[in-house]
């Protein structure tokens, strides 16, 4: 310590060096934290309610966070001005769940969701720009424009799914391909509250069960569906208990920690041999279901305000981080001006990217697939689809 002293005394020390090392000397490495304790169904042991969280987690899930948050509100403009037509479900409030749930698993597990996609389409590795040309149909969007905010896709991430909870048997498809090749991963399939009623998700719990499928069940419980509130929906709230043989999590889907904890410990259930579980993550969507839904006919303003000043997942990472000496306002700041330029950039691109032509509308039905003729619609319209 004396010697970095002198050398930064004695101007041997450069300018952005010593702005490294007086941050170095500044902030907390790394702090141990208290998180809520799980509900557990069918488990003796659950998550450990302390874990540390080092200050470079901190910061790349904070920025993460921000990220989606920008990149959701961003849409909700671009919707607004029309260049985002069709559905589009927002999921801003729920960062904690998409951030959480990446942070526990490895890059080559898998992941398939619902149509409120954009949040793991970005943990997953799209960029901005990728996700935000997408829901605006250009070409420079990650489905090459023909997916929209529904049908999205990347490596090891299926989408972005239309209908109500059918990605559920889908996912447990895909844990059924990783327990047949044995090759040690697992799949998460997420669904939310108003899906978690269907009869093919009880369909999955019981399948999965039988052949012990390495699959995370996590419904993300926002409390509304599309616009009813769960307790008149469900004879059960109790959503981590619904798959009956099948073990089950109810975790605070607001704290970024909890979702990892409780993540890792699923995933370890699962890698183990023991079967599927069953994750609840307790959280919250500021926006309506859809942009056609205001959001304040079956919930007040009051109750959304509420939400936001005690809960909101973003908030309370800053305050762990300040509060504990990971970062200070200044830093989280700057934080905060990158990712706004980052995502005003991607928007401008979504914005002015050309459409894709009329004659690639047949390309990418297959993959790996010599080109064949596809017939339009009419007999003598012909396209050729290139995988």
């Amino acid at each position: 310590m004396r010697k970095m002293l002198a050398a930064v005394f004695s101007g041997m020390v450069q300018k952005p060096a010593l702005r490294g090392l007086l941050s170095s000397l500044k902030f907390s490495n790394d702090i141990t934290c208290d998180i809520k304790k799980c509900d557990l169904y069918r488990l003796e042991e659950g998550p450990p309610t302390s874990t540390v969280l080092t200050r470079d987690e901190a910061l790349k899930y904070y920025r993460t966070m921000q990220v989606i948050r920008r990149m959701e509100l961003k849409a909700d403009q671009m919707y607004k001005q029309k260049f985002i037509r069709g559905f589009c479900h927002l999921c801003d409030g729920q960062e904690a769940c998409c951030v959480g749930l990446e942070a526990g698993i490895n890059p080559t597990d898998h992941i398939i969701t619902s149509y409120r996609a954009h949040g793991l389409c970005y943990t997953r590795g799209l960029s901005v720009k990728s996700i935000l040309a997408e829901l605006t149909g250009r070409k420079g969007g990650c489905a090459k424009g023909k997916g929209g905010s529904m049908h999205m896709y990347c490596k090891n991430f299926y989408g972005g799914n239309g209908i109500v909870g059918a990605q559920v048997p889908l996912g447990a498809g895909v844990a059924f391909a990783c327990k047949y090749l044995k090759n040690g991963q697992i799949c998460l399939a997420l669904y939310g509250d108003g899906a978690a009623n269907q009869g093919q998700v009880f369909e999955t719990y019981n399948m999965s069960a039988l052949w012990k499928l390495p699959c995370i069940f996590i419904c993300e419980n926002n409390r509304y569906a599309m616009g009813t509130a769960t307790d008149r929906a469900a004879a059960s709230t109790d959503y981590h208990k619904k798959g009956f043989v099948i073990p089950g999590l109810r975790v605070n889907g607001m704290d970024i920690l909890s979702v990892r904890e409780a993540t890792k410990f699923a995933a370890n259930h699962c890698r183990s041999g023991k079967g599927p579980i069953l994750m609840e993550l307790q959280t919250y969507r500021y926006h309506g279901h859809s942009m056609s839904d205001p959001g304040v006919s079956y919930r007040t303003r009051e109750e959304v305000q509420s939400v936001r000043s005690k809960s909101d997942p973003i908030m309370l990472l800053r305050e762990r981080m300040i509060n504990n000496n990971l970062s200070n306002v200044d830093e989280l700041k700057e934080i905060d001006a990158d990712v706004k330029k980052e995502v005003e950039e991607a928007a401008q691109f979504a914005a002015t990217d050309p459409e894709p032509a009329l004659e690639e509308i047949a390309d990418y039905l297959y993959h790996k697939n010599p080109p064949f003729e596809v017939r339009g619609a009419h007999k003598w319209l012909k396209y050729t689809s290139r995988s």
